[in-house]
């Protein structure tokens, strides 16, 4: 595997060797000197042309956990807010020298298309409505920690699955792992063709929430993206609660223990109720705590070619 763009990039057995790694390297955060020698000499950049807290600081210290010189640049501090193009800023990143390129953009399929620009390693941190294959990853990381195996495992995705790249990476790794997923939305944001898409793919979709809630063994609630709506796709934020969200109620509709997930950042109040999100079954700063640990893993294997952690 040359980079990762796509949860498609990713067969049962190398995501076994993921897991496994980011278990080893889970082991890191609990020690006094966070600091493995695997990376050392190589220089990652996180080039991000969206905002981001998570996605970009956990691979910022994940690579430097690893010992790698990491470097941040961002649209607005880049020559793209002068008019630069994409291929251009990438080119000039790389002819400096780097190893891997961490990349985020508004357009969908950018991170391909910078890998066949590069010899570098690419890494997909988010290409618009297409892919976000680490939090996929984390994801079913943090619920097979939970859980177990996820074979079987009845897991519902709640939300704005139109705008969510994370719905998009995480049906096609959980169905992978054997996960038995349903997918919850309005009508309005539903993905057009979603019918084919799921008669292919192997997962159920549904627009009523309180009937796939209590039968789920896992639930992740998906952001409201607001900043990606041009439109009405709900009269208002109120009904869209009451028709889709997390709340109270619902919440005490879950089996007992039942894990709660969020990609991030919640609204807290629109999509989950704050008595969700600090439930004690809410995965949520779990899922954080992951996604450093899935970075590692992820940013070992390519960059070393290592199977396992030396």
């Amino acid at each position: 595997m040359k980079h990762l763009l796509s949860i498609d990039d990713l067969d049962v057995d190398t995501i076994a060797d993921i897991f496994a790694t980011a278990s080893e390297m889970h082991d890191v955060q609990r020690r006094e000197v966070k600091k493995l020698p695997a990376l050392r000499g190589r220089t990652v950049i996180n080039l991000f042309f969206e905002d981001s807290t998570r996605t970009r600081s956990s691979f910022e210290i994940a690579g430097k956990w690893l010992s790698a010189d990491v470097i941040n640049i961002s649209a607005k501090g880049s020559s793209a807010s002068k008019g630069e193009s994409l291929r251009d800023t990438v080119l000039t990143v790389c002819a400096m020298g780097v190893d891997g390129v961490i990349v985020r953009h508004p357009a969908s399929g950018a991170a391909q298309q910078i890998s066949q620009w590069v010899d570098a390693v690419v890494i997909n941190a988010g290409d618009g409505m297409h892919e976000h294959p680490t939090q996929a990853l984390l994801d079913a990381y943090t619920l097979q920690r939970k859980l177990g195996s996820l074979e079987g495992r009845k897991v519902a995705i709640v939300g704005d699955l139109t705008h969510s790249r994370v719905f998009r990476s995480g049906v096609k790794l959980l169905t992978k792992l054997g996960a038995e997923v349903t997918v919850v939305a309005p009508p309005t944001l539903m993905p057009s063709g979603i019918g084919t898409w799921s008669r292919d793919a192997g997962f159920a979709v549904s627009y009523d929430v309180d009937e796939v809630l209590p039968e789920a063994d896992a639930v992740m609630m998906l952001r409201v993206q607001k900043e990606r709506m041009s439109g009405g796709y709900f009269p208002t934020p109120r009904e869209y609660t009451v028709g889709y969200g997390l709340t109270r109620d619902r919440l005490a509709s879950l089996k007992p223990d039942t894990p709660i997930c969020h990609p991030g950042p919640m609204n807290r109040g629109l999509e989950i109720s704050p008595e969700a999100a600090d439930a004690a079954s809410s995965l949520v700063l779990d899922q954080v705590s992951s996604g450093v640990a899935i970075r590692m893993s992820v940013l070992y294997h390519l960059l070393t070619g290592e199977e396992t952690v030396a």
